[in-house]
Protein backbone atom coordinates (compact mmCIF):
# COMPACT_ATOMS: atom_id res chain seq x y z
CA UNK A 1 0.00 0.00 0.00
CA UNK A 2 2.75 2.34 0.86
CA UNK A 3 4.08 1.90 -2.31
CA UNK A 4 0.67 2.66 -4.07
CA UNK A 5 0.77 6.22 -1.48
CA UNK A 6 3.92 7.19 -3.17
CA UNK A 7 2.52 6.55 -6.26
CA UNK A 8 -0.46 8.66 -6.17
CA UNK A 9 1.82 11.70 -4.23
CA UNK A 10 4.58 12.04 -6.54
CA UNK A 11 1.70 12.08 -8.87
CA UNK A 12 -0.35 14.13 -7.77
CA UNK A 13 -3.38 11.91 -8.05
CA UNK A 14 -5.18 12.91 -4.60
CA UNK A 15 -8.27 14.39 -3.73
CA UNK A 16 -7.34 18.12 -3.17
CA UNK A 17 -10.34 19.70 -1.67
CA UNK A 18 -9.50 17.30 1.03
CA UNK A 19 -5.88 17.89 1.90
CA UNK A 20 -5.90 18.86 5.47
CA UNK A 21 -3.48 17.82 8.78
CA UNK A 22 -4.90 15.84 11.38
CA UNK A 23 -5.49 19.58 13.27
CA UNK A 24 -7.50 21.12 10.78
CA UNK A 25 -4.39 23.04 8.96
CA UNK A 26 -5.06 23.61 4.64
CA UNK A 27 -2.18 22.28 3.41
CA UNK A 28 -1.63 22.69 -0.50
CA UNK A 29 1.57 21.14 -2.54
CA UNK A 30 3.30 23.25 -4.78
CA UNK A 31 6.09 20.54 -5.33
CA UNK A 32 5.78 16.68 -4.03
CA UNK A 33 9.76 16.59 -4.02
CA UNK A 34 12.12 14.23 -5.69
CA UNK A 35 11.24 10.46 -5.66
CA UNK A 36 13.81 9.03 -3.00
CA UNK A 37 14.54 5.08 -3.45
CA UNK A 38 17.64 4.64 -0.95
CA UNK A 39 17.40 5.45 2.65
CA UNK A 40 16.00 7.92 4.21
CA UNK A 41 12.76 10.01 3.52
CA UNK A 42 10.34 8.57 0.73
CA UNK A 43 10.35 12.47 -0.96
CA UNK A 44 13.67 14.98 -1.10
CA UNK A 45 12.92 18.81 -1.54
CA UNK A 46 8.99 19.11 -1.41
CA UNK A 47 7.61 22.50 -1.36
CA UNK A 48 4.12 22.34 0.85
CA UNK A 49 2.12 25.55 1.95
CA UNK A 50 0.02 24.92 5.46
CA UNK A 51 -2.34 27.52 6.31
CA UNK A 52 -0.77 30.04 3.53
CA UNK A 53 3.24 29.19 5.23
CA UNK A 54 5.70 27.66 2.86
CA UNK A 55 7.43 24.52 4.32
CA UNK A 56 10.72 23.24 2.18
CA UNK A 57 11.70 19.90 3.23
CA UNK A 58 11.00 16.18 3.19
CA UNK A 59 8.32 14.17 3.06
CA UNK A 60 7.42 10.34 4.60
CA UNK A 61 4.75 8.16 3.59
CA UNK A 62 3.52 5.23 5.53
CA UNK A 63 0.13 3.12 5.61
CA UNK A 64 -0.31 3.70 9.63
CA UNK A 65 1.10 6.67 11.22
CA UNK A 66 2.83 4.67 13.69
CA UNK A 67 4.72 2.81 10.98
CA UNK A 68 6.64 6.25 11.93
CA UNK A 69 7.85 5.26 15.74
CA UNK A 70 7.99 1.29 14.56
CA UNK A 71 10.37 2.19 11.99
CA UNK A 72 12.35 4.03 15.03
CA UNK A 73 12.22 7.43 12.30
CA UNK A 74 11.38 9.63 16.34
CA UNK A 75 15.01 9.07 17.17
CA UNK A 76 16.87 8.97 13.50
CA UNK A 77 18.00 12.88 12.88
CA UNK A 78 18.06 11.72 9.86
CA UNK A 79 13.91 12.66 9.53
CA UNK A 80 14.19 15.95 11.47
CA UNK A 81 14.06 17.37 8.24
CA UNK A 82 10.53 16.11 7.59
CA UNK A 83 8.07 18.78 7.03
CA UNK A 84 4.76 16.81 6.36
CA UNK A 85 3.75 12.99 7.58
CA UNK A 86 1.39 11.47 5.11
CA UNK A 87 -0.31 8.39 5.92
CA UNK A 88 -3.03 6.47 4.99
CA UNK A 89 -4.54 5.79 8.69
CA UNK A 90 -4.15 8.09 11.79
CA UNK A 91 -3.32 6.06 14.30
CA UNK A 92 -0.60 7.89 16.29
CA UNK A 93 1.10 11.43 16.46
CA UNK A 94 4.50 11.40 15.38
CA UNK A 95 7.42 13.84 16.70
CA UNK A 96 10.95 14.59 15.28
CA UNK A 97 14.42 13.29 17.59
CA UNK A 98 14.04 16.38 19.82
CA UNK A 99 9.89 15.73 20.53
CA UNK A 100 8.85 18.60 18.06
CA UNK A 101 5.62 17.61 16.54
CA UNK A 102 5.13 17.26 12.65
CA UNK A 103 2.25 17.76 10.71
CA UNK A 104 0.42 14.61 9.53
CA UNK A 105 -2.30 14.51 6.87
CA UNK A 106 -4.22 11.24 5.60
CA UNK A 107 -3.82 11.21 1.63
CA UNK A 108 -7.10 10.55 0.43
CA UNK A 109 -8.11 9.72 -3.40
CA UNK A 110 -11.45 9.24 -4.98
CA UNK A 111 -13.21 6.17 -4.69
CA UNK A 112 -12.99 5.72 -8.71
CA UNK A 113 -9.11 5.47 -8.41
CA UNK A 114 -8.71 2.33 -6.26
CA UNK A 115 -11.43 0.54 -7.79
CA UNK A 116 -9.48 1.32 -11.37
CA UNK A 117 -6.23 0.30 -9.60
CA UNK A 118 -7.95 -3.07 -7.73
CA UNK A 119 -9.25 -3.79 -11.25
CA UNK A 120 -5.99 -3.62 -12.97
CA UNK A 121 -3.80 -5.38 -10.37
CA UNK A 122 -6.25 -8.09 -9.11
CA UNK A 123 -7.32 -9.58 -12.73
CA UNK A 124 -6.21 -12.83 -13.04
CA UNK A 125 -2.28 -13.31 -14.90
CA UNK A 126 -4.19 -14.67 -17.92
CA UNK A 127 -6.45 -11.30 -19.06
CA UNK A 128 -5.24 -7.97 -20.17
CA UNK A 129 -7.54 -5.70 -17.47
CA UNK A 130 -7.20 -2.71 -19.26
CA UNK A 131 -7.77 -3.84 -22.90
CA UNK A 132 -11.40 -2.23 -23.21
CA UNK A 133 -10.06 0.92 -21.92
CA UNK A 134 -6.41 1.32 -24.32
CA UNK A 135 -8.65 2.89 -27.23
CA UNK A 136 -9.24 5.45 -24.87
CA UNK A 137 -5.52 5.76 -24.85
CA UNK A 138 -3.98 8.85 -26.72
CA UNK A 139 -2.27 7.55 -29.93
CA UNK A 140 0.49 9.49 -28.90
CA UNK A 141 1.34 8.12 -25.65
CA UNK A 142 1.18 4.46 -27.40
CA UNK A 143 3.68 5.22 -29.98
CA UNK A 144 6.05 6.41 -27.47
CA UNK A 145 5.13 4.21 -24.96
CA UNK A 146 5.81 0.92 -27.58
CA UNK A 147 9.72 2.80 -28.39
CA UNK A 148 10.45 3.09 -24.76
CA UNK A 149 9.53 -0.45 -24.45
CA UNK A 150 11.01 -1.87 -27.89
CA UNK A 151 14.93 -0.25 -26.41
CA UNK A 152 13.83 -1.51 -23.13
CA UNK A 153 14.06 -5.23 -24.33
CA UNK A 154 16.80 -5.10 -26.42
CA UNK A 155 19.17 -3.18 -23.94
CA UNK A 156 18.15 -6.36 -21.64
CA UNK A 157 19.30 -8.78 -24.36
CA UNK A 158 22.38 -6.60 -24.78
CA UNK A 159 22.96 -6.88 -21.17
CA UNK A 160 22.92 -10.49 -21.78
CA UNK A 161 25.40 -10.08 -23.97
CA UNK A 162 27.58 -7.49 -22.43
CA UNK A 163 28.20 -9.35 -19.51
CA UNK A 164 30.22 -12.30 -21.36
CA UNK A 165 32.23 -9.41 -22.72
CA UNK A 166 34.69 -9.47 -19.39
CA UNK A 167 34.31 -13.61 -19.78
CA UNK A 168 35.52 -13.71 -23.14
CA UNK A 169 38.38 -10.98 -22.75
CA UNK A 170 36.71 -9.11 -25.47
CA UNK A 171 36.41 -11.59 -28.06
CA UNK A 172 33.36 -10.89 -30.34
CA UNK A 173 33.54 -14.51 -31.68
CA UNK A 174 33.53 -16.44 -28.60
CA UNK A 175 30.70 -13.90 -27.70
CA UNK A 176 28.67 -14.48 -30.93
CA UNK A 177 29.61 -18.18 -30.98
CA UNK A 178 28.15 -18.40 -27.00
CA UNK A 179 24.98 -16.20 -28.08
CA UNK A 180 24.40 -18.29 -30.68
CA UNK A 181 24.29 -21.30 -29.48
CA UNK A 182 21.66 -20.40 -26.52
CA UNK A 183 19.26 -18.89 -29.33
CA UNK A 184 19.26 -22.11 -31.07
CA UNK A 185 17.63 -23.87 -28.18
CA UNK A 186 14.63 -21.14 -28.59
CA UNK A 187 13.11 -21.22 -25.00
CA UNK A 188 12.51 -24.67 -24.04
CA UNK A 189 16.49 -25.86 -24.37
CA UNK A 190 18.40 -22.07 -24.24
CA UNK A 191 19.85 -22.73 -21.06
CA UNK A 192 20.95 -26.08 -22.16
CA UNK A 193 22.57 -24.77 -25.45
CA UNK A 194 24.47 -22.33 -23.38
CA UNK A 195 25.61 -24.52 -20.96
CA UNK A 196 27.17 -26.71 -23.78
CA UNK A 197 28.85 -23.72 -25.20
CA UNK A 198 30.05 -22.37 -21.97
CA UNK A 199 31.92 -26.00 -21.67
CA UNK A 200 32.71 -26.58 -25.10
CA UNK A 201 34.58 -23.49 -25.41
CA UNK A 202 35.89 -22.64 -29.12
CA UNK A 203 39.25 -22.74 -28.71
CA UNK A 204 39.03 -26.68 -28.09
CA UNK A 205 36.59 -27.06 -31.45
CA UNK A 206 39.45 -25.00 -33.41
CA UNK A 207 41.72 -27.81 -32.85
CA UNK A 208 39.40 -29.90 -34.51
CA UNK A 209 37.52 -27.29 -36.78
CA UNK A 210 39.11 -29.59 -39.69
CA UNK A 211 36.78 -32.64 -39.06
CA UNK A 212 32.98 -32.44 -38.60
CA UNK A 213 32.90 -35.69 -37.30
CA UNK A 214 35.28 -34.67 -34.11
CA UNK A 215 33.62 -31.69 -33.41
CA UNK A 216 30.02 -33.62 -33.49
CA UNK A 217 31.53 -35.61 -31.17
CA UNK A 218 32.94 -33.22 -29.03
CA UNK A 219 29.94 -31.47 -29.13
CA UNK A 220 27.25 -34.10 -28.69
CA UNK A 221 29.01 -35.99 -26.33
CA UNK A 222 29.73 -32.70 -23.90
CA UNK A 223 25.66 -32.75 -24.29
CA UNK A 224 26.09 -36.17 -22.57
CA UNK A 225 24.17 -38.00 -25.04
CA UNK A 226 26.56 -40.61 -25.14
CA UNK A 227 26.49 -41.28 -21.54
CA UNK A 228 22.83 -43.63 -22.41
CA UNK A 229 23.43 -46.77 -24.59
CA UNK A 230 23.10 -46.77 -28.46
CA UNK A 231 19.45 -46.09 -29.58
CA UNK A 232 18.78 -49.03 -31.43
CA UNK A 233 22.19 -49.90 -32.35
CA UNK A 234 23.22 -46.86 -33.69
CA UNK A 235 26.44 -47.80 -35.61
CA UNK A 236 27.14 -43.25 -35.82
CA UNK A 237 25.98 -43.02 -32.60
CA UNK A 238 28.31 -45.60 -31.64
CA UNK A 239 31.30 -44.00 -33.91
CA UNK A 240 30.92 -40.52 -32.28
CA UNK A 241 31.16 -41.96 -29.01
CA UNK A 242 34.20 -44.19 -29.16
CA UNK A 243 35.89 -40.62 -30.62
CA UNK A 244 34.29 -38.82 -27.75
CA UNK A 245 35.54 -41.23 -24.97
CA UNK A 246 39.21 -40.50 -26.36
CA UNK A 247 38.81 -36.91 -27.07
CA UNK A 248 37.15 -36.05 -23.44
CA UNK A 249 40.32 -38.29 -21.81
CA UNK A 250 42.56 -36.87 -23.75
CA UNK A 251 41.57 -33.00 -23.24
CA UNK A 252 40.07 -34.05 -19.49
CA UNK A 253 36.73 -33.03 -20.44
CA UNK A 254 33.58 -33.09 -18.57
CA UNK A 255 29.97 -33.86 -19.79
CA UNK A 256 26.58 -32.00 -19.03
CA UNK A 257 24.02 -33.76 -17.39
CA UNK A 258 22.27 -34.94 -20.75
CA UNK A 259 18.33 -35.15 -18.90
CA UNK A 260 18.71 -30.96 -19.16
CA UNK A 261 17.28 -31.72 -23.21
CA UNK A 262 13.74 -31.08 -23.45
CA UNK A 263 12.40 -33.07 -26.20
CA UNK A 264 8.68 -34.08 -24.27
CA UNK A 265 5.78 -32.75 -26.45
CA UNK A 266 8.41 -31.12 -29.17
CA UNK A 267 8.24 -31.80 -32.88
CA UNK A 268 10.75 -33.82 -34.56
CA UNK A 269 12.05 -30.84 -36.16
CA UNK A 270 12.81 -28.79 -32.63
CA UNK A 271 14.62 -31.24 -31.35
CA UNK A 272 18.15 -30.27 -30.06
CA UNK A 273 20.08 -33.06 -32.37
CA UNK A 274 20.16 -31.24 -35.63
CA UNK A 275 20.70 -27.87 -33.84
CA UNK A 276 23.72 -29.19 -32.36
CA UNK A 277 24.72 -30.42 -35.80
CA UNK A 278 24.22 -26.99 -37.11
CA UNK A 279 26.30 -25.61 -34.09
CA UNK A 280 29.04 -27.90 -35.31
CA UNK A 281 28.71 -27.04 -39.22
CA UNK A 282 29.16 -23.16 -38.14
CA UNK A 283 32.19 -24.18 -36.47
CA UNK A 284 34.03 -26.40 -39.42
CA UNK A 285 36.64 -24.41 -40.78
CA UNK A 286 36.72 -22.28 -37.92
CA UNK A 287 33.95 -20.35 -36.40
CA UNK A 288 33.75 -16.59 -37.97
CA UNK A 289 30.51 -15.64 -37.87
CA UNK A 290 30.17 -12.44 -35.86
CA UNK A 291 32.80 -11.00 -38.40
CA UNK A 292 30.28 -12.40 -41.30
CA UNK A 293 26.96 -10.50 -38.93
CA UNK A 294 29.20 -7.71 -39.25
CA UNK A 295 30.23 -7.35 -43.00
CA UNK A 296 26.69 -8.89 -44.10
CA UNK A 297 25.33 -6.26 -46.46
CA UNK A 298 21.39 -6.68 -45.30
CA UNK A 299 18.71 -9.01 -44.29
CA UNK A 300 19.07 -11.54 -47.17
CA UNK A 301 22.75 -11.74 -46.61
CA UNK A 302 22.45 -12.48 -43.24
CA UNK A 303 19.26 -15.33 -43.44
CA UNK A 304 21.98 -17.05 -46.15
CA UNK A 305 24.42 -17.18 -42.80
CA UNK A 306 21.45 -19.28 -40.86
CA UNK A 307 20.30 -20.71 -44.08
CA UNK A 308 22.52 -23.96 -43.59
CA UNK A 309 21.86 -28.10 -45.26
CA UNK A 310 23.26 -30.94 -43.28
CA UNK A 311 24.69 -34.01 -45.18
CA UNK A 312 25.61 -37.09 -44.16
CA UNK A 313 23.55 -39.07 -40.87
CA UNK A 314 21.66 -35.66 -39.95
CA UNK A 315 20.33 -35.20 -43.63
CA UNK A 316 17.86 -38.08 -42.75
CA UNK A 317 17.86 -38.23 -39.02
CA UNK A 318 15.89 -36.14 -36.53
CA UNK A 319 17.59 -38.01 -33.74
CA UNK A 320 19.98 -40.82 -33.12
CA UNK A 321 18.88 -44.31 -34.33
CA UNK A 322 15.98 -45.50 -36.24
CA UNK A 323 15.55 -45.72 -40.05
CA UNK A 324 16.61 -42.92 -42.54
CA UNK A 325 13.73 -40.84 -42.77
CA UNK A 326 12.54 -37.80 -44.84
CA UNK A 327 13.76 -34.79 -43.09
CA UNK A 328 13.51 -31.02 -44.37
CA UNK A 329 17.16 -30.42 -45.89
CA UNK A 330 17.24 -26.84 -43.93
CA UNK A 331 17.38 -26.96 -40.05
CA UNK A 332 16.04 -23.55 -39.77
CA UNK A 333 12.77 -22.60 -41.83
CA UNK A 334 12.12 -18.96 -42.49
CA UNK A 335 10.26 -18.15 -39.27
CA UNK A 336 13.43 -20.07 -36.92
CA UNK A 337 15.37 -17.55 -39.25
CA UNK A 338 13.12 -14.25 -38.35
CA UNK A 339 13.77 -15.45 -34.33
CA UNK A 340 17.20 -15.61 -34.46
CA UNK A 341 17.47 -12.44 -36.35
CA UNK A 342 15.20 -10.46 -33.78
CA UNK A 343 16.39 -12.08 -30.61
CA UNK A 344 20.23 -12.69 -31.77
CA UNK A 345 21.29 -10.75 -34.42
CA UNK A 346 19.78 -7.30 -33.89
CA UNK A 347 20.98 -7.50 -30.11
CA UNK A 348 24.75 -8.46 -31.30
CA UNK A 349 25.01 -5.71 -33.78
CA UNK A 350 23.33 -3.15 -31.14
CA UNK A 351 25.71 -4.65 -28.35
CA UNK A 352 28.84 -4.38 -30.67
CA UNK A 353 27.96 -0.94 -31.96
CA UNK A 354 27.22 0.32 -28.12
CA UNK A 355 30.91 -1.18 -26.84
CA UNK A 356 32.81 -0.17 -29.68
CA UNK A 357 31.34 3.13 -30.02
CA UNK A 358 30.06 1.86 -33.43
CA UNK A 359 26.70 3.91 -33.47
CA UNK A 360 26.20 2.81 -37.33
CA UNK A 361 26.30 -1.04 -36.18
CA UNK A 362 24.17 -0.03 -33.37
CA UNK A 363 21.64 1.61 -35.65
CA UNK A 364 21.64 -1.49 -38.00
CA UNK A 365 19.86 -3.28 -35.10
CA UNK A 366 17.09 -0.65 -35.11
CA UNK A 367 17.09 -0.78 -39.12
CA UNK A 368 17.11 -4.62 -38.95
CA UNK A 369 14.01 -4.73 -36.04
CA UNK A 370 12.16 -2.34 -38.11
CA UNK A 371 12.44 -3.71 -41.61
CA UNK A 372 11.18 -7.94 -40.06
CA UNK A 373 7.62 -9.16 -39.89
CA UNK A 374 5.93 -9.19 -36.33
CA UNK A 375 6.09 -11.86 -34.52
CA UNK A 376 2.92 -13.76 -34.70
CA UNK A 377 1.87 -15.26 -31.04
CA UNK A 378 -0.76 -15.00 -28.71
CA UNK A 379 0.69 -11.98 -26.65
CA UNK A 380 0.85 -9.77 -30.44
CA UNK A 381 -2.63 -10.73 -31.02
CA UNK A 382 -4.16 -9.53 -27.83
CA UNK A 383 -2.68 -6.15 -28.24
CA UNK A 384 -3.52 -5.95 -31.85
CA UNK A 385 -7.05 -6.74 -30.91
CA UNK A 386 -7.14 -3.61 -28.62
CA UNK A 387 -6.60 -1.32 -31.48
CA UNK A 388 -2.83 -1.11 -31.00
CA UNK A 389 -0.91 -1.78 -34.83
CA UNK A 390 1.95 -3.81 -35.08
CA UNK A 391 3.51 -3.44 -38.49
CA UNK A 392 6.94 -4.85 -37.68
CA UNK A 393 9.35 -6.99 -35.42
CA UNK A 394 10.71 -3.75 -33.22
CA UNK A 395 6.84 -3.18 -32.67
CA UNK A 396 6.17 -7.01 -32.20
CA UNK A 397 9.39 -7.03 -29.29
CA UNK A 398 7.92 -4.09 -27.35
CA UNK A 399 4.61 -5.87 -26.82
CA UNK A 400 6.33 -8.59 -25.49
CA UNK A 401 8.30 -6.64 -23.26
CA UNK A 402 5.24 -4.95 -22.24
CA UNK A 403 2.83 -8.26 -21.63
CA UNK A 404 6.07 -10.24 -19.56
CA UNK A 405 7.48 -7.20 -17.64
CA UNK A 406 4.07 -5.24 -16.73
CA UNK A 407 1.12 -6.91 -17.51
CA UNK A 408 1.90 -10.00 -15.85
CA UNK A 409 3.50 -8.84 -13.10
CA UNK A 410 1.05 -6.33 -12.96
CA UNK A 411 3.68 -3.33 -12.76
CA UNK A 412 0.35 -0.99 -14.01
CA UNK A 413 1.35 1.83 -12.06
CA UNK A 414 4.85 1.87 -14.19
CA UNK A 415 3.18 0.85 -17.09
CA UNK A 416 2.46 4.27 -19.01
CA UNK A 417 -1.10 3.04 -20.19
CA UNK A 418 -2.10 2.15 -16.45
CA UNK A 419 -0.67 5.74 -15.69
CA UNK A 420 -2.82 7.01 -17.82
CA UNK A 421 -6.13 4.95 -16.87
CA UNK A 422 -5.48 6.02 -13.35
CA UNK A 423 -5.11 9.82 -13.97
CA UNK A 424 -8.43 9.50 -15.54
CA UNK A 425 -10.16 7.70 -12.75
CA UNK A 426 -8.27 9.95 -10.22
CA UNK A 427 -9.44 13.21 -11.76
CA UNK A 428 -12.83 12.47 -12.18
CA UNK A 429 -13.00 13.30 -8.40
CA UNK A 430 -11.18 16.50 -8.84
Amino acid sequence: MERLMQYVWQHKLWSAYRMTTNDGRRVRVIDPGLLNTDAGPDFFNAKVEIDGKMWVGNVEIHSRASDWHRHGHDNDRAYDSVILHVVEKDDAPITRSNGERIPQMVLRCSPQFYESYARLVNAPASELPCASKIKEIPSLTITEWVESLAFERLNEKVERISSLYDTFCGSWQDICYVTIARSLGFGINNDAFEMLARRTPLRLLHKHSDSLFQLEALLFGQAGFFSMPAPGGDEYFLRLAREYDFLSNKFQLKPMDGTMWKSFRVRPQNFPYRRIAMLARFVEGGFNLMQSILEASGEKELRRLFSAELSGYWASHFTFGGSPAEVPARVLGNASIDILLINTVAPLYYAYGSRCGDYETAERAITLLENLRPERNRIVETFTATGIKCPDALTSQALIQLRRRYCEARKCLYCAIGHRLLSNAASSDK
